[in-house]
This record gives C-alpha cells, sequence and structure tokens, in this order.
C-alpha cells in the first residue's frame, strides 16, 4: 500500500471527502481539517489550493477505522486490538525490506537550481506560528555512521526559505543522538525527509520502537517486503512510491531560529518568547511523483488525527515493551489520545500474585515507550477493558485509595513540549505518578460486586426483540 492505496480505501468505504472549492494554504486548511476533526469527520484531500495545482491531505488518521485501514486490518477493530495485532506481528520474525532499482518517487527529479520548495502547497497552521511546515506528516531518514543502522524520526519542519527546514530534533532523541557523531566527525549528516508514503511506514517512523528497522517492521506487519531505493545522491533507502523526498544534509553547526508552533499539546511551543535555534536541512535535491500529494496534520489540542496516530503507535510499542519483558497477566494497553497521545498510560492487568499489578505499573515506566513523556499510569483489574474510559474511572472511584495505592517518582525523563512543566527550567525532567485501581491480590475478603443472573440474562437477550427494542 502507498499513500494514493490507502486514500482510495477510504473513499471506497465513505472515510474520505474530496474538497473542490478553492482554499488558501494561509490558514484556511488547518481551520477546515480542525472542524473537521472536532467533529468525526473523514479525511480531506484539498484539490483546489490557491496559486497550486497539486493536493494536500489531513486527518489521515483521525479514527480507529482509518488507522485499521492503514494496517490493512479489518474495519471494526478498536484501538486496543489494532494495538495487540501490531505487537503481536511486530515481535515474529522479521520480513527484511527490499531493494529495488526504481519507483514512482523518481518521476521527477529536481537538482540544483531548480530546488524550491514553494512549488508544494505548505499550509500555516496556526496565527502564531513561525512560518510554513512543510513536514508534519513526514519522518527524516538518516544513518549512524558508525553502526550503519538507519532511523526515521518524525520531526516537525518549518521551511526557512525556499531551500532549508527547520527540523525540530529534541535532545536526547535517536536523531540527536546521531547528530551528534557526526559532529564529532567534523561531517554534515545526510538526510531524507519523506512526505507521504505508506501510512505504515510514518506509524512506524512515529513509533518508538527499538532493536529492528522500520522499514523491516512494516513489512512484517504487511507480510511483505517494503521496497525502497537507494538514492544515488545521499546513499539513503527511500520509499520507492513516495509522493515528496527532500534530499540534503545537516550540519550539525549550522543552527537556525526555528517555530514557534502549535504543538500537539494544544500550546504554542517556548519561541513564542524566545528565539530557539534548531538544526537546518539544506536541500539539495527534491524527489516527486506526478501530482504529489503532500500530506499534512493539523495539530493543536487534542484529539486531531496526530493523537490519535501517538495513542496508537506508543499504545502499541508499550504493549511490545512488556511483551518482550514476559511480564504476565497483562489483558490490555491504552495510551490515550486525550492524553495528546503521550502522558497517560492504562494497563489492564490479571492479578496472579501479590504485587502484581504494581509490577505492571513499574515495568510500564521502565520501558523504551514508557520512559518517555509519560507522567502518569493506571493499572486495573481484566474485568476492565484499558481502553474502556467509563470504567476506568469507576475503577478510580471504587477500587482506588490514594494513601494505600499510589507511588510517586521524582525524577524521568521528559519531552521539552510539555507546558506543564516549569518555563525557567530545562524541561527534561518530569516527575510520575502510578495509581493502582486494583482489588490487592492478597486481600481474603474482597468486595463483592453486583452481577446480573446468567440465566435471566440468557433469557432476556433472547426476548429483546420482543419488548419492541
Amino acid at each position: 500500500m502507498d499513500l494514493r492505496g490507502f486514500i482510495e480505501r477510504c473513499e471506497e468505504i465513505g472515510e474520505l471527502k474530496r474538497i473542490t472549492a478553492e482554499v488558501d494554504w494561509n490558514l484556511e486548511i488547518s481551520h477546515i481539517s480542525k472542524l473537521n476533526e472536532e467533529r468525526g469527520g473523514p479525511a480531506l484531500l484539498f484539490e483546489n489550493v490557491k496559486g497550486y495545482t497539486s493536493p494536500v491531505l489531513t486527518g489521515a488518521f483521525g479514527t480507529p477505522l482509518r488507522l485499521s485501514i492503514a494496517m490493512g486490518m479489518t474495519i471494526s477493530r478498536s484501538m486496543c486490538d489494532l494495538a495487540r495485532e501490531w505487537m503481536k506481528l511486530s515481535i515474529k520474525e522479521v520480513i527484511p525490506a527490499r531493494e529495488v532499482p526504481t519507483g514512482p518517487i523518481l518521476e521527477n527529479v529536481d537538482k540544483a537550481e531548480s530546488v524550491s520548495l514553494d512549488k508544494f502547497p505548505v499550509p500555516k497552521f496556526y496565527p502564531l506560528d513561525g512560518g510554513r511546515y512543510i513536514g508534519t506528516a513526514v519522518f527524516l531518514v538518516v544513518r549512524d555512521p558508525e553502526s550503519g543502522e538507519i532511523n526515521l524520526g518524525t520531526y516537525r519542519m518549518q521551511m526557512l526559505d525556499h531551500r532549508r527546514c527547520g527540523v525540530q530534533i529534541l535532545p536526547g532523541k535517536r536523531g540527536e543522538r546521531i547528530m551528534k557523531k557526526y559532529k564529532k566527525m567534523g561531517q554534515k549528516m545526510p538526510a531524507a525527509a519523506v512526505i507521504g508514503c505508506d501510512p505504515l511506514l510514518f506509524m512506524a517512523g512515529a513509533a518508538m520502537q527499538a532493536g529492528a528497522s522500520e522499514y523491516d517492521i512494516v513489512g512484517s506487519i504487511r507480510g511483505e517486503p517494503t521496497e525502497y531505493i537507494l538514492s544515488d545522491f545521499t546513499g539513503l533507502p527511500i520509499p520507492a512510491s513516495a509522493e515528496i523526498v527532500l534530499e540534503g544534509e545537516i550540519d550539525p553547526e549550522n543552527l537556525q531560529p526555528e517555530g514557534p508552533f502549535g504543538e500537539y499539546t494544544g500550546y504554542y511551543t517556548d519561541e513564542l518568547d524566545k528565539v530557539i535555534k534548531k538544526p537546518c536541512l539544506e536541500v539539495k535535491r527534491v524527489l516527486h511523483r506526478d501530482n504529489p500529494i503532500l500530506w499534512a496534520t493539523s495539530v493543536g489540542r487534542p484529539v486531531t488525527d496526530v493523537h490519535m496516530l501517538l495513542a496508537f503507535t506508543r499504545t502499541a510499542t508499550l504493549w511490545t515493551d512488556l511483551e518482550r519483558m514476559q511480564i504476565p497477566g497483562i489483558k490490555s494497553v491504552y495510551i490515550p489520545p486525550e492524553a495528546a497521545g503521550r502522558f497517560w498510560a492504562i494497563a489492564s492487568v490479571e492479578q496472579r500474585y501479590p504485587g502484581h499489578s504494581a509490577h505492571v505499573g513499574n515495568a510500564i515506566i521502565s520501558t523504551t515507550t514508557g520512559s518517555y513523556g509519560i507522567k502518569g499510569v493506571i493499572i486495573v483489574d481484566d474485568d476492565i477493558k484499558a481502553d474502556d474510559i467509563g470504567r476506568v474511572l469507576w475503577a478510580l472511584s471504587v477500587r482506588y485509595d490514594p494513601l494505600r495505592s499510589t507511588e510517586l517518582i521524582k525524577r524521568g525523563r521528559s519531552t521539552p513540549l510539555d507546558p506543564a512543566l516549569d518555563p525557567n527550567s530545562d524541561k527534561l525532567i518530569t516527575s510520575r505518578i502510578i495509581m493502582d485501581a486494583t482489588i490487592p491480590f492478597e486481600w481474603e475478603k474482597k468486595p463483592r460486586e453486583i452481577k446480573l443472573d446468567p440465566e435471566v440474562m440468557e433469557k432476556v437477550q433472547s426476548r429483546w426483540k420482543e419488548y419492541g427494542f
């Protein structure tokens, strides 16, 4: 599947709307998209952007239904079900990616003086943004100069001018660690920004999954190899059916002002009040398909499609982390999109020994996924599914005792984008809370829950239509 196949499938089942009326890239696209997302609307394909001939796609991941289409799964799955499927498939035998000699991405190749990012309908999203953002649904391909491993990292990218993009590579991210190696070597870092591709490949780039190439992970989930072209310009693997690829290099010594930007937290970033310099991608070559689709996502206050994506990928990778730790009894895991897809995690566990629920809570914040950004964990018994928020709140009301069931951790790794942290600090450390909303396993006398009579339930269900329902 490429992005165009995904669009066709969404359209087939009524999950895509084509906007043929003329719209402005300056705020109008983002505002239409935001209102549509808040109403639970379909993905949008803007086919008539003022001053441009190529389209813009937004809202690709706005519902679990569209996430299931991206994964190639049946369309009746919940977020938890999809995450479980990702977990099961991603830990199976890896299907390595396959190099191919050519692909649709090579239909157009702009070199040297012909390079201009102005040819694409890049949106400006919010009034106080620092400029137009070409990279909101984008991943950056870089290679570790020591291990040779390829990393796909999702970083926002502001179009600084027609040949340069500011790249938000945050401290501690793998991309920053790789960039530091090039800096130590006194070299620029070859990089390729991919905009528009197999949605599952973008999902893998957004996931925090250690130990395997994102290209290989996608092949394992798809059941067939991911096809890539080895660039003769950067030496990097790029998806053969991508829509747009910006190839160039990042000079670790050349930092440029970037931002502000209305981020996924629902708040502007710190660049609103001070100049912060970021890495800069110097674009040397542009590849794109005929009539390329610029894939974008309107971020801002939850819930948007980026929150659905973050919630899904982090739920899936957290579950995978826990599965690899071989912790028994975990029935479901969930990181809600309403929590900006990052800051709270919920797990349902079938307790098998005293302290089992505490074991799970502590394990979550020890995982690759849970160690970054999460500030709260809620554990519930196995009679409650992790994404059943109403029941989770019920458990917090009737099974949770604040003194007995709360653990506070003073120091954990944070994202600098968290607006709840002290703006005068470096925003790299957060406190954490674990809330155990389970009935303690070791209690001999447990509360007796009200339950319906099974025989009467069967009788009632058999007569349901007779009652007039």
